[in-house]
């Protein structure tokens, strides 16, 4: 059995070590009152000594005004904050051995971790380990990873790395493949992985752009044939049209990649487009509900379903369009308090995220409810529904 300390026990390293403590000896500490199903500890001298394995999920947060719940393409680059990473990594160092492994698993961009980070942990060896992990599915993730990213100095299976797969393996579910790689590549491949996603979702809303100006294409039969072209196209994942990606990561990478490519000097953005189009994409589901009424409730206010999370939410954004246009918004989620559908006063609803929750829901003869992920049906008894992005004129919602 491995002993094992997390420092950081938020949302990401509190279920991450819930799931470790099924397996190991696993004790934590964070700045604020956690009550995990393991051990706290009160300093990090305490959590950290006599333990093997010592894990940093350290926040590398972005300056609020860039969380994507508003327009941020017109804002200057800037990196993650590391400020908090380094903070731990400098108290943790005072008080480990060469027989401990600290490893990070905080998202920072290339070169962060050869240039800032690991020079902080000299007293103990030192590996950086990202993790692929989505709020709300956390602990299946955690054991279902497409893949494991371990990054060591010379991209080699060391025997640190070894050692830190040998621990994974006593726990994993679905026997993921293990990505070794330098420090750069191991940062690489994780923030270069959300941002994949990112475009993936970016490329689908611009063909649901393109059937509703084109007309008569319904853009799930395009996006359901690209789906299936995975022999020279990826997979189905992040395929479907709808509205933009949020979290507290997609938006926020994609600013971060902004900021390398100017560090670098490639000499094109790409990232800066891509939050362009998620913008310019949400202002026109935004016009489109205006064009129906200026009372408008967007069913759906978290950044995807099943989580109370808003961070980067695309239903925020398109609000903050609508309020911006003239219109007036209102939110209804159940995840996030917002209980007042508000049906004496709304003439339109926009369907934010597709939940089953929201198939039991009824709207008045007068309401009119435009769904971007064509799901609602006439059972809803709404006076008009329009699916975004389905122009065939064989549409009967529309």
């Amino acid at each position: 059995m491995t002993k094992v300390a997390m420092i950081g026990v938020g949302k990401l390293g509190q279920d991450c070590a819930e799931v470790m403590a099924l397996h190991h000896n696993v004790v934590g500490y964070d700045i604020l009152l956690r009550t995990p199903t393991f051990e706290m500890r009160e300093t990090i001298k305490d959590a950290v000594e006599d333990r093997d394995l010592i894990f940093i999920a350290a926040p590398t947060n972005h300056d609020p005004i860039y969380g994507g719940e508003k327009p941020t393409s017109h804002l200057p680059n800037k990196d993650f904050d590391y400020s908090i990473v380094i903070n731990i990594l400098n108290e943790v160092n005072k008080h480990v051995t060469k027989n401990q492994l600290v490893v990070l698993i905080s998202t920072v961009l290339p070169g962060t971790v050869g240039n800032l980070l690991q020079t902080r942990i000299t007293n103990a060896r030192f590996i950086y380990n990202p993790y692929l992990i989505a709020m709300g599915t956390t602990k299946w993730d955690m054991v279902n990873p497409e893949m494991v990213i371990i990054g060591t100095e010379d991209g080699s299976v060391t025997g640190d790395a070894k050692e830190l797969i040998n621990f994974y393996k006593t726990f994993m579910k679905n026997d993921p493949r293990y990505e070794v790689g330098t420090w750069d590549e191991a940062e690489a491949i994780k923030v270069f992985y959300n941002t994949f996603i990112s475009t993936k979702v970016v490329l689908a809303n611009m063909i649901q752009d393109v059937a509703e100006t084109n007309g008569n294409i319904d853009v799930d039969v395009v996006t359901n044939a690209l789906k299936n072209s995975t022999h020279r196209i990826t997979g189905p994942a992040y395929m479907t049209a709808g509205m933009a990606d949020g979290g507290a990561c997609h938006p926020r990478d994609n600013i971060a990649l902004r900021y390398l490519a100017e560090r670098l000097g490639l000499g094109y953005d790409l990232f800066d487009a891509i939050m362009k189009a998620r913008e310019v994409q949400s202002e026109r589901i935004a016009k489109k509900c205006l064009q129906h009424g200026n009372n408008i409730t967007i069913i759906g206010k978290a950044y995807k379903p099943n989580v109370p999370y808003t961070n980067g939410s695309a239903s925020l954004l398109v609000g903050d369009y609508i309020e911006k246009n003239g219109g007036t918004v209102n939110y209804f989620d159940i995840h996030t308090g917002d209980l007042d559908m508000k049906s004496n006063w709304t003439q339109v609803y926009l369907i934010g995220y597709w939940e089953e929750y929201i198939e039991q829901l009824t709207f008045s003869k007068s309401a009119i409810v435009i769904d971007p992920w064509r799901k609602i049906t006439t059972s809803s008894g709404a006076g008009k529904i329009i699916h975004y992005g389905n122009t065939r004129k064989s549409n009967i919602f529309k």
